[in-house]
């Protein structure tokens, strides 16, 4: 059974790789000219995909990874190290901008028909580094009752996620460029120390220490 510390490490990790403050300026900026209502559906279908993506990683991600051949340590390591450079990019600002890059491409090329599942679900909100965190959480959440716990984890996540999409207008306005920077580069600084903590529990558990 896992604890009140594993649940909270596993909701702070989540809650830090998906960056819910981060996805409010960028999902203004795809939703321009849309109303309140249009707004609400776009995050509701973007949330609730992003949730379906998810919970299936932690549901069948650590069987898919057997079946490839990779240990869970091994997975660890490689997600820890791939956690560390997502903070690496948010605490030097680069994150922003490389989503900021495919938000601005899938609104030119899908003028918006689409936008609550690309890019809003994929890969805004449930990218690599979500997906990575999920599969290495769900190592943690190994007996049927854990699992279900992890999903309801991964559940209250989203709702975090969905409640800054509703007030991103005002969130925007209120963090400003420098609240949004000073914040992106606070929650690099934890997403980097779960990271290491990811890649040294990789360690032992690759090399039985």
């Amino acid at each position: 059974m896992v604890t009140i510390d594993t649940i909270l490490n596993a909701l702070t990790t989540l809650l830090v790789t998906l960056d819910p403050p981060g996805l409010a300026p960028l999902f203004v900026g795809l939703t321009v000219g849309m109303d309140a209502a249009q707004r609400r559906h776009v995050a509701m279908l973007g949330t609730v995909t992003a949730f379906g993506i998810l919970a299936g990683f932690a549901l069948v991600g650590a069987q898919l990874l057997g079946f490839l051949g990779i240990s869970m340590g091994a997975f660890r390591i490689a997600g820890g190290i791939l956690l560390f450079w997502i903070a690496f990019e948010m605490i030097f600002e680069r994150r922003n901008d490389r989503k900021e890059k495919t938000s601005e491409t899938a609104v030119t090329v899908d003028h918006i028909r689409n936008i609550a599942i690309f890019p809003l679900a994929l890969p805004l909100i449930s990218g690599p580094g979500a997906i990575s965190a999920t599969v290495l959480l769900a190592g943690s959440f190994s007996a049927p009752l854990d699992r279900a716990i992890l999903i309801g984890v991964i559940a209250v996540a989203m709702l975090a996620v969905f409640a800054a999409l509703m007030i991103a207008p005002a969130l925007d306005r209120f963090l400003g460029v420098t609240g949004r920077a000073l914040l992106t580069r606070l929650l690099g600084v934890i997403l980097a120390a779960l990271s290491v903590q990811f890649a040294v529990d990789g360690i032992r558990s690759a090399f039985d220490l």
